[in-house]
């Protein structure tokens, strides 16, 4: 039993979590970059920028450098970053760094 919550305990330490910033690079782009909170990149991760009513309007993965550049959509989003299960980031427009 002590063992058990040793081990437990031990893979909770270890574990990680996405991370993602998005910033305006100029009034009509905007530039994410993922990454996990061991230090770790995301190359790959999908990012899809969906609208309130559900559209996706822009679909993506994350490069070699862990970032995806879009052109900023007119109305309101939020931008969803995917690493699987247990394992998302979401970030309003109005949280997009300026």
């Amino acid at each position: 039993m002590a063992a058990a919550l040793l081990l437990a305990s031990c893979s909770s330490a270890y574990a990680h979590h996405p991370t993602a910033r998005c910033r305006y690079l100029d009034a009509d782009t905007i530039q994410c970059q993922g990454g996990f909170t061991d230090g770790g990149g995301a190359q790959g991760v999908v990012l899809d920028v969906i609208a309130y009513d559900e559209r996706i309007l822009v679909s993506g993965k994350l490069g070699k450098d862990s970032t995806m550049t879009f052109k900023k959509p007119s109305g309101e989003f939020y931008i969803l970053m995917d690493a699987g299960p247990g394992h998302v980031v979401e970030i309003d427009h109005s949280e997009v760094d300026r």
